[in-house]
């Protein structure tokens, strides 16, 4: 598969967490109120709060996804990896036009609020703002996602503050007499007005996973992606239903059920202590900051989306192209440009409603993606959040959307399948002469002997990689107290694994030739050549043990003949100095996957080879694979502040946060130290911690 220049990381929690927020915020709140309360009465209050609750599959489904597959593109990509590009070009296309009609509706949206002080012609408004936004998406995700979080944060702020003195408002001595009134009868039109009012608020909810459209430049996605989109969801939930609860209070029904700027009329009626007009300029600039960020954020996810689909040529290659702010400049170029087509040619209100129920089908299909996922059992699939109760949770997420679409009318199926259709004759049409690979669908297809897609696995590991190693992963234990054989090059291969095998079967608790024969069985699968004169045998076991490392070093290289890998001979074009053995629990087998990734990437360095050879003990062969800021050699002396240590016990030892001493150097003696093993005078220490642990002990022990 051909590479491309990956986006920058620029989105850290807050980022996503704005994005998320801005998406949701607009109609839903703004404009949206009044007409589902004539749909259903004061039941519209519990109908915002059961479509948040709602959505909660199809957020727990595309943060796993996110987090296994934080590439751009989100949707598109997901469904395209695991049903397949037919499949992928019609969940990237319609997931394309439906964020830019979603955006282009926003902007028009606006215009019932600034008409509240001005009478504007929004249209212009409209396309003035999209340009603007266009222009600020192409300078960088870190100047637009700025943006978005001062829009935010303003959105947000106002919000809060309207719904606490909204709440003030409501609660006096006659609160309940008052909510009873107000709220009887309850379900005003009936349980049928109350699951249609449902579908209607739903799509209030539906931004709230576009931040996975922008997944690649999140930094951290394992923790950004799933806690700024449930931070956002409980912001989104807690002022939908306090503020609409707010609505229903204090206005009449008849005014509420007609009014188009129903939070701004409501304001107008608690907000009177403030100055003048205060109140209800607070409430235009929280709209105009709500429909601004949604069409900011639009843009911004909307852009990844032909940029994804140029990578996989799917349409024409140039969309993947990046400019010079590494930004998906064309991609960007033509969303705004689509959307100031729509904004002056199309009713964009009625096309919005109809493009609701394609994003319904898509959350639909991105609950089945994740049962593909898990089901396909590639081992490189490796989400840092999984979702919770699976596989209920997506089998109940699918089935919500299928009722959603139902109450949504046939028009609006009638859209989706037309945007299908499309979809469809493009790919046959266009793509499918230029794409070769599969979803994981087949690998699921492979449980019953059919065909299954291998380079769907390379990527997955390809991901894996560049995500790199988690917080909770012993690859700097592992490392750290590696066994290391400095040997001739006159071993065979057979040997030196038969000389690992018993020196490490007293860690696992597993006989050697347990070990030496799972390395044997393993031989084709189990060894990696990756370059600079290192390969990697590795294998699993299936008992709960600590992941273990062996390095080996043969400085004057082990010549061809005594490799004997037949299946390998063309990955090596040098004799081997270096042999890694890595060993580790089936219980853990992502985790195993991300230590031999990373133990790849190490190795993949300019200078490996040099440093390794020049290496002069067991100790710099180790600090050669170990990240440098994760781990530190320490000289105890009676001599300077580290002789409060001499004849301590390790586990007595005052060592800040998670710092573990791996390994003591005792005069010419190797050491694995443990709870009981006694510092003396001399000793050299390797100690591997985080970070900010390791500057806390460099600290307190004065070392440079």
């Amino acid at each position: 598969m051909k590479k491309h220049k990956r986006l920058k990381k620029d989105l850290k929690l807050f980022d996503v967490y704005a994005i998320s927020t801005g998406a949701m915020f607009s109609s839903g709140f703004f404009l949206l109120p009044g007409l589902a309360a004539a749909q259903t009465g004061p039941s519209v209050v519990l109908a915002y709060f059961v479509a948040g609750i709602l959505i909660l599959p199809a957020m727990f489904s595309v943060a796993e996804l996110s987090t296994a597959m934080p590439r751009a593109g989100g949707a598109y990509y997901f469904i395209d990896r695991s049903l397949g590009p037919l499949f992928g070009t019609v969940g990237g296309m319609g997931s394309w036009l439906a964020l830019i009609f979603k955006s282009a509706f926003a902007l028009i949206g606006m215009g019932a609020y600034i008409a509240i002080f001005i009478d504007l012609p929004i249209t212009p408004v409209a396309i003035a703002l999209t340009i603007f936004f266009g222009i600020t998406n192409v300078v960088g995700a870190k100047e637009s996602s700025w943006l978005q979080n001062v829009m935010v944060a303003t959105l947000v702020s106002i919000l809060f503050f309207y719904v606490f003195q909204g709440a003030f408002a409501v609660i006096d001595v006659d609160f309940f007499d008052v909510m009873r009134e107000e709220f009887t009868p309850f379900f005003e039109f009936g349980p049928q007005g109350f699951f249609a009012t449902i579908g209607f608020v739903f799509v209030s909810y539906a931004g709230l996973t576009k931040v996975a459209s922008v997944s690649e430049e999140v930094q951290d996605p394992d923790r950004n992606i799933p806690l700024g989109m449930m931070l956002s969801l409980a912001t989104a939930t807690f002022i939908y239903v306090v503020g609409v609860f707010i609505m229903v209070m204090v206005l009449e029904p008849d005014a509420l059920h007609k009014d188009l700027t129903p939070v701004a009329t409501a304001g107008e009626l608690f907000l009177t202590w403030l100055p003048g007009e205060t109140g209800l300029i607070l409430v235009v600039i929280a709209a105009i900051a709500a429909f601004a960020s949604t069409a900011n954020a639009g843009i911004m996810s909307a852009a990844r989306y032909p940029l994804a689909m140029a990578r996989d040529e799917l349409i024409p290659t140039y969309f993947s192209k990046l400019g010079r702010f590494g930004t998906p400049t064309i991609a960007t170029v033509a969303t705004t440009i689509l959307m100031i087509f729509l904004l002056v040619t199309f009713n964009v209100e009625a096309v919005a409603k109809l493009a609701s129920a394609f994003q319904l089908l898509l959350f639909g299909i991105l609950n089945i993606s994740v049962v593909v996922m898990r089901e396909s059992k590639i081992e490189g699939y490796d989400p840092g959040f999984k979702s919770p109760w699976y596989p209920w949770m997506q089998i109940a997420g699918f089935f919500i959307c299928v009722f959603l679409i139902a109450e949504m009318g046939l028009l609006s199926v009638l859209f989706t399948v037309a945007i299908a259709a499309i979809s469809v004759v493009w790919y046959f049409t266009y793509s499918k002469e230029k794409v070769e690979r599969e979803g994981a669908i087949y690998h699921v297809y492979a449980k019953l002997g059919k065909y299954q897609h291998e380079g769907l696995e390379r990527e997955m590991r390809s991901i894996m990689r560049e995500k790199g190693l988690r917080k909770e992963d012993p690859y700097e234990k592992a490392v750290g107290r590696a066994l290391v054989l400095d040997l001739s090059s006159d071993h065979k291969i057979g040997d030196i694994t038969e000389k690992v095998s018993k020196k490490l079967a007293d860690r696992v608790d597993i006989s050697a030739d347990t070990i030496y024969s799972l390395f044997v069985e393993d031989y084709r699968e189990g060894i990696i050549p990756v370059g600079h004169g290192c390969a990697i045998k590795h294998i699993r076991i299936d008992k709960d043990i600590d992941t273990e490392v062996a390095l080996i070093r043969i400085k004057d290289g082990l010549p061809f003949e005594n490799i004997n890998l037949e299946s390998h001979q063309k990955d090596l074009d040098e004799n081997l100095n270096s042999l890694i053995y890595l060993i580790s629990s089936t219980k853990r087998s992502g985790q195993h996957l991300r230590i031999l990734a990373h133990l790849a990437e190490m190795i993949d360095t300019i200078d490996f080879r040099d440093r390794w050879l020049e290496a002069k003990d067991e100790a710099e062969l180790r600090e050669i694979l170990l990240r440098d800021e994760r781990f530190i050699n320490l000289r105890v002396s009676k001599d300077d502040p580290t002789k409060e240590m001499i004849n301590k016990r390790v586990k007595n030892l005052d060592l800040p946060g998670s710092t573990l001493i791996t390994v003591i150097k005792r005069g010419g003696e190797i050491i694995y130290a443990h709870g009981k093993t006694r510092i003396e005078n001399n000793d050299r220490l390797s100690l591997i911690g985080d970070k900010e642990d390791l500057k806390k002990l460099k600290e307190k022990y004065e070392i440079d």
